[in-house]
């Protein structure tokens, strides 16, 4: 399972939820700008809860995008150290988006939501119906870009790790026949391909 790391744009989003993260391997990083002086006290018991796996990083003067380069340096610097790793930038800041196509490129899986409850590997966990999964897979699948799974063996695998392996042999078969009957994905032999919806 990768490592995620949820990176919180605190200049525009001041998140609630952030106990959904619980029980899932994440690390949390908020990033304040340098004139934000407080935080609220949900928020800080809530960091708390995480231990190590959660900190603040109070970024270095003021300007346009100051705290956007704060963040794409925690990304290379993570990265460097930790391949393989995953991304979750909460930002409603669309500038993020050119960097993100950038890494994707790169093999750096990165992604940008507005909230944290849209991190595609929560709405899979909390999935229990077919059409839910199928779905939230169809997310997963499209925010792997180029390196998404190459055979129906790793898709499986790949699915069953993004359920945390509580699935059964049979939950794993309905989803991947799911996925070739809709035509999301076309298996030949042990190889597969994509349709991915726009």
């Amino acid at each position: 399972m990768r490592k995620n790391y949820v990176l919180i744009d605190f200049e525009n989003v001041h998140p609630k939820n952030l106990e959904i993260l619980k029980g899932h391997d994440f690390e949390v990083i908020v990033f304040i700008g340098a004139k934000q002086t407080k935080i609220a006290l949900e928020l800080a018991i809530a960091m708390q809860s995480f231990g190590n796996n959660a900190k603040y990083i109070q970024i270095e003067g003021n300007g346009p995008n100051a705290l956007d380069f704060h963040i794409a340096f925690y990304i290379g610097e993570i990265s460097a150290k930790n391949s393989g790793c995953y991304f979750h930038i909460i930002s409603k800041d669309t500038g993020f988006d050119p960097l993100i196509k950038h890494l994707k490129t790169k093999k750096i899986y990165v992604q940008r939501k507005k909230d944290i409850s849209e991190i595609p590997i929560l709405k899979i966990s909390n999935a229990v119906s077919l059409p839910e999964r199928v779905r939230s897979i169809i997310d997963f699948l499209k925010s792997r870009g180029n390196s998404k799974p190459r055979t129906v063996k790793t898709l499986s695998n790949s699915i069953s790790s993004l359920f945390m392996k509580k699935l059964g042999d049979e939950e794993l078969t309905e989803i991947v026949e799911e996925l070739i009957k809709q035509k999301i994905i076309v298996a030949k032999g042990p190889s597969v391909s994509y349709n991915l919806p726009v």
